[in-house]
């Protein structure tokens, strides 16, 4: 239930869970199934339950920039952008990024969820991941008649779990057909299992939203609200979490006593019975941590905080990158396409419509396909080979950990992994052309998802309302510009192939003024966009190998601190992470009961 401060502050519970986002809700309900045991969720941003801006499926990136829903990141200057700063969205309030994401629902490939296993974590394998991807998804199959008309395909997904599945009740067959069966034509096939673990090929994939009542499916409607009665569930709202107050125990061991947190401007205090389970995201997560002396001496003694324990907390941090063609499609290509929403009259209609479950909100991101570069560009090879050369080349330089990472990104190019993707984004969503007032637009995103450059996210003061310093370093690795450069290419050849060059009129970004490689890489340099997927701040791997947490989540050197979130995935795979991030916390949820 939503607490009030008097409920909280100096009071004792068994689980202090550190953020209501996607896997904090998640943990969190599943350990208040316990009756004995008393959890509480600080959660630092509002409760925004049954808030028609979350709950309408595609807003896509309406959320973004607005601080009641968004953390709103920036960047440092990339150097290897030319100097750009850039900004990735995080989800604030309860639900997190599940609140405000694009609803996308896919799982990665059997392979990479089994590399996590590789670098130290037993148990973090494939057929632990599809138990409880299974346990937690709640799949709603269209109509017969619906499936086969639109080419919808879908297997082995769970029809019993918490997070609604299903496709969208407004479907763009009349565009997105056309461009698949063109990628068809350029050489892909249909994915064999797309949730099964064999992503590879074209596909329609489902996405969280209830087909039902037409509204987002997210881990407040998931978890907490079907739960929001257990007397031993608490959840406190516009709490932000400082730090950590701890002491260590006769092990040498750092113990969280109490979580410091603000309410109302002013600092509260609430006691740790038994675990703080951080699930404050890949940026906050690190900067907790860091506020509470677990961290690097280089980043802690010069701001005047005691260092605990010394972890590489806030190190190898990953992402997936996009670049996106837009193609303007012919008038008579009647499709309802999110430009519509550029009319308010349109937007009005388009509110009517969804009532119905039909127009623009009721469409969503379903198009994919999955690949390896060789799928993609002519130069894959190329671009591997020198990159390994590169790897091996400079061994010696690389903190712990990394070359074992690299060795795996390495066999995933040997083995074809498919570490390429193209999304089709149903309206305008490219640079730097505008569109043109009236029309409508397909753009396909091409997404990078095995990326070798490692970036950083840490605190910049010891003041808790400072954001932190976040470093990705996109383009650091060569590899991964070449290899989003011969990704726009592709999609620049596919609106020259049948079927979809007959639906579309022409390419409006990047524009015919550019050609060449060299204008490729500085249009990528200068737009390319975080997928909003940054993964691995706290990263699960073996202490010596630059690992933050131990397979049980428990951070190193500590006795009751656990990381439940993206951030402990400690090499980022080809999928978008949302249900991966649900099974992460589900089975952290069984590791803190002990059931594991």
């Amino acid at each position: 239930m939503l607490v009030s401060l008097t409920d909280v502050a100096d009071k004792t519970f068994d689980y202090v869970v550190v953020g209501g986002g996607t896997a904090g809700l998640t943990v969190a309900t599943r350990l208040s199934e316990d009756p004995k045991v008393s959890v509480l969720v600080l959660e630092a941003g509002g409760a925004h339950i049954n808030d028609p801006a979350i709950l309408r499926p595609a807003s896509f990136g309406s959320h973004f920039k607005q601080p009641e829903y968004d953390w709103d990141y920036h960047t440092v200057p990339q150097k290897w952008c030319d100097g750009r700063s850039a900004v990735i969205a995080s989800g604030k309030g309860l639900g997190g990024s599940s609140a405000i994401n694009f609803l996308v629902w896919t799982r990665p490939s059997a392979s990479e969820i089994d590399d996590i296993e590789r670098l130290g974590n037993p148990g973090w394998n494939w057929s632990e991941y599809l138990k409880y991807s299974k346990k937690l998804e709640k799949f709603i199959a269209p109509p017969p008649e619906v499936a086969k008309e639109h080419e919808l395909r879908a297997k082995g997904i769970s029809e019993s779990g918490n997070v609604v599945a299903a496709f969208p009740r407004t479907l763009l067959s009349e565009a997105e057909i056309p461009l698949q069966k063109a990628l068809i034509n350029m050489g892909f096939e249909h994915a064999k299992d797309p949730l099964g673990g064999d992503p590879e090929g074209v596909a329609f994939h489902p996405q969280t939203v209830d087909p039902r009542t037409c509204t987002r499916s997210y881990s407040t409607t998931a978890y907490y609200l079907p739960a929001q009665d257990r007397k031993n569930l608490s959840v406190l709202v516009n709490a932000p979490v400082h730090r950590l107050l701890t002491e260590k125990n006769k092990d040498g061991d750092v113990v969280a006593k109490a979580v410091q947190f603000e309410y109302g401007g002013k600092t509260q205090v609430v006691n740790v019975g038994k675990e703080a389970v951080l699930s404050a995201g890949t940026f906050k997560s690190p900067v907790i941590l860091e506020l509470s002396g677990i961290g690097l001496k280089k980043v802690l003694e010069p701001l005047g905080i005691p260092v605990h324990v010394e972890l590489p907390v806030g190190e190898n941090v990953q992402d997936h990158l996009y670049m996106t063609v837009a193609f303007e499609l012919r008038d008579d290509i009647d499709v309802p396409t999110l430009d519509l929403l550029q009319d308010p009259e349109q937007v009005k209609k388009q509110l009517e419509l969804l009532s119905k479950g039909e127009g623009v909100f009721a469409t969503g991101m379903t198009s994919f396909s999955f690949g390896p570069l060789q799928s993609y560009s002519d130069r894959a090879d190329e671009i591997q080979r020198a990159a390994k050369e590169k790897i091996l080349r400079e061994a010696d330089t690389y903190p712990p950990g990394l070359l074992e990472q690299y060795k795996i990104q390495i066999e995933r190019w040997e083995r074809r992994a498919a570490g390429v993707e193209i999304v089709v984004f149903n309206g305008f969503l490219a640079f730097p052309n505008p569109p043109t007032p009236g029309k409508r637009y397909l753009s396909p995103l091409t997404a990078m998802n095995h990326n070798l450059s490692r970036g950083t996210v840490h605190i910049r003061s010891a003041d808790p309302a400072v954001p932190p310093e976040v470093d990705p370093h996109w383009f650091e690795q060569e590899a991964d510009l070449q290899s989003l450069v011969e990704g726009a290419k592709h999609l620049r050849r596919l609106g020259k192939t049948s079927p979809f060059k007959e639906i579309i009129v022409k390419e409006t970004n990047p524009g015919p003024e550019i050609q060449t490689d060299e204008q490729l890489a500085a249009w990528a340099k200068k737009y390319t966009s975080s997928v909003h997927h940054t993964a691995s701040s706290c990263s699960m791997m073996p202490r010596d190998k630059g690992g933050v947490v131990d397979p049980q989540l428990k951070v190193y050197g500590t006795a009751n601190i656990r990381v439940v979130d993206l951030s402990i995935v400690p090499l980022l795979f080809g999928s978008h992470p949302q249900a991966s991030t649900y099974a992460i916390a589900e089975r952290a949820a069984d590791i803190i009961k002990g059931k594991i």
